[in-house]
């Protein structure tokens, strides 16, 4: 792993913090430690307990709570982010955090986690890229590798250490909320990808690799459910994912919510400790997911102790820091957790703190702010946009649409929606429909590509396509994430359906575009379509979409995923014995 930062900043900018809207300078940076092993002689039970303690920022029941109770960590969930959303409001709170951990004894740096899982999509303003559904569709590593070191780049900005990616889920079943956060249904694109999204962090900050194990496997796509298969599947589909991101460096794991045939993989000895950690030769250290190890049978203390015992290092605990911490210390001084547990729990902690150089740059670094949303990171997500697109049908030759056609009338209630095109997991958790940061939509980004005298028209519903030489319905899903995406039922809406309709029965070439995190049922519009292209979860770059319309770029993009013809094929996915797809795994035409 390189250096946490690639730029250098004079201390006395690189050290500002904000306390009450004013600037003012942190305290120096810490002396480094010699090694770990020295400082781990150094520390206290408390002290130690602290490194595997991480907190949800808008739980702090005071902010010397990080002091006071030695915090190793702090986190932003989906959503809890400071009152100034900005990349420089978030700099200033991570700074102001930072300075009161460096107020403890030993002056151990915090490290703070959030999940940039597609972009720096916390912050207003950050480049949001594909999700990893569409970046699968590119198969192409390199450029996955450059959005994930962009990413890395504008998290930095804000001071943020960790990111909780990359996201190696092998999702199996399309029902599951999760399924865009998958690179693919098979465990070689899988594995390609989330070496590259790992090379791509951890030059500038710590990766994670995520949901360790089987997230994507389990029974009926039910979110956080139990994934019934023998070892044998498990290792040969959800286990090469985490092979290739050990081999990649990936400093740290997250374990997975769901259970591996009835056990929770939060207190799963085998797989956590001797696979990963032995077998895999993992180094790092693995984190809980948030308040995972309250779902293991048992009291509270038994689920402390279960969990660390099975292999778990840094426990996030949102809003029970408290008792956390209380009920980890009586379990270590009555023997039921071994000491020995404790330090190779803060050893691999602290390795990868020292790894990231926190004792030597422990503030935000004010020179990366220019980057956050900059025009050479959108231009990364404009071409990510326009590789992921996969072309599924194109019927007389109605795309690339000519720049010069006299009027284009768009329709469909995704064509001018921001938050949809970017789907959940931004700005908040689940994501919301609307203008809720800066970017650029499908619509905005068609009326840019015109030329001459060509018009573009819109209606949400289709109608007024009358007289236009093409149609163009951008339809899908609006924003979920996890367990609220869990479907039954993948079929597009009625609204979505009539506007397809209102502008085929105009008699103009209609195009399809689809904006969705999963391939959805296509029956009532198939017909209805002269051309479709899966546009999945684009992001803020909604000019790469335009790229591909009008020709500039020909489409390029493979599905990650198996496209059903209906819900009775329901799981699917390449290789099964009674395999036909409405389109195959690694389909995708082209101009």
């Amino acid at each position: 792993m390189g250096p946490r930062l690639a730029i250098a900043l004079a201390v006395f900018v690189s050290t500002l913090a904000c306390g009450g809207g004013t600037p003012s300078a942190p305290s120096p940076s810490p002396t480094p430690p010699r090694d770990v092993e020295t400082l781990l002689r150094d520390m206290t039970l408390d002290e130690k307990i602290g490194q595997m303690t991480q907190a949800d920022r808008s739980y702090l029941r005071s902010e010397a709570d990080i002091r006071g109770f030695f915090l190793g960590s702090l986190l932003s969930g989906g959503g809890s982010s400071p009152p100034d959303k900005t990349a420089p409001g978030w700099a200033e709170m991570y700074d102001r955090y930072q300075s009161i951990a460096l107020q403890t004894r030993l002056q151990i740096p915090l490290i703070y986690g959030v999940d940039a899982v597609h972009g720096h999509n916390n912050v207003a303003g950050a480049v949001i890229f594909p999700h990893n559904i569409g970046l699968g569709c590119t198969r192409d590593a390199p450029l996955v590798e450059r959005v994930a070191r962009a990413t890395a780049e504008e998290v930095a900005a804000t001071g943020i250490d960790w990111t909780f990616s990359p996201c190696i889920a092998v999702a199996r079943d399309e029902r599951w909320g999760r399924t865009y956060e998958s690179f693919g249904e098979t465990p070689e694109l899988v594995s390609e990808m989330a070496a590259a999204a790992v090379r791509g962090t951890q030059p500038t900050i710590l990766a994670c690799a995520k949901h360790y194990l089987a997230d994507g496997g389990t029974a009926g796509g039910r979110d956080q459910g139990d994934a019934p298969m023998d070892e044998a599947t498990l290792r040969s589909i959800h286990l090469p994912g985490y092979r290739a991101a050990v081999t990649a460096g990936v400093g740290s794991v997250m374990a997975s919510f769901s259970s591996w045939n009835g056990q929770k993989m939060h207190g799963n000895h085998y797989l956590l400790t001797d696979v990963l950690k032995g077998e895999l030769g993992f180094s790092g250290f693995v984190v809980s997911d948030w308040a995972g190890i309250d779902q293991l049978p048992g009291d509270y203390a038994s689920d402390v102790e279960t969990s660390v015992n099975a292999g778990v290092d840094m426990v996030m605990v949102p809003d029970r820091y408290p008792e956390f911490i209380a009920t980890l210390k009586s379990l270590v001084q009555s023997g039921r957790v071994p000491q020995s547990r404790i330090d190779d729990a803060v050893r691999r902690i602290l390795r990868q703190k020292i790894a990231l150089g926190l004792w030597e740059k422990p503030y935000a670094d004010r020179a990366l702010l220019p980057q956050v949303g900059s025009d050479a990171h959108r231009q990364v997500g404009r071409e990510a946009v326009r590789k992921s697109l996969v072309l599924l049908k194109n019927e007389g030759r109605v795309l690339p649409l000519s720049k010069m056609t006299r009027r284009i009338h768009v329709a469909g209630r995704n064509a001018d929606d921001l938050g949809n095109q970017c789907g959940g997991w931004t700005i908040t958790w689940q994501g919301a429909s609307g203008a809720i940061t800066t970017g650029t939509t499908i619509l905005q980004g068609i009326r840019a590509a015109v030329l001459g005298g060509a018009s573009v028209t819109y209606t949400r519903d289709g109608s007024g396509a009358e007289g236009a030489d093409v149609g163009v319905v951008v339809i899908g899903e609006t924003p979920y994430a996890e367990g609220l995406g869990d479907r039954t039922d993948l079929s597009l809406s009625a609204e979505d359906a009539a506007a397809v309709r209102a502008v085929r029965s105009t008699g103009v070439p209609t195009v399809v575009v689809l904006v969705s995190g999963r391939p959805l049922i296509l029956g009532p519009i198939l017909a209805d379509a002269d051309a479709i292209v899966a546009a999945w979860l684009p992001g803020t770059e909604g000019a790469g979409v335009a790229d591909v319309l009008f020709g500039d770029f020909a489409p390029t993009g493979k599905l990650s995923h198996s496209w059903p013809r209906t819900m009775a094929q329901v799981p699917i996915n390449w290789g099964d014995a009674a395999y036909d797809p409405l389109f195959a795994y690694g389909y995708g035409l082209s101009y």
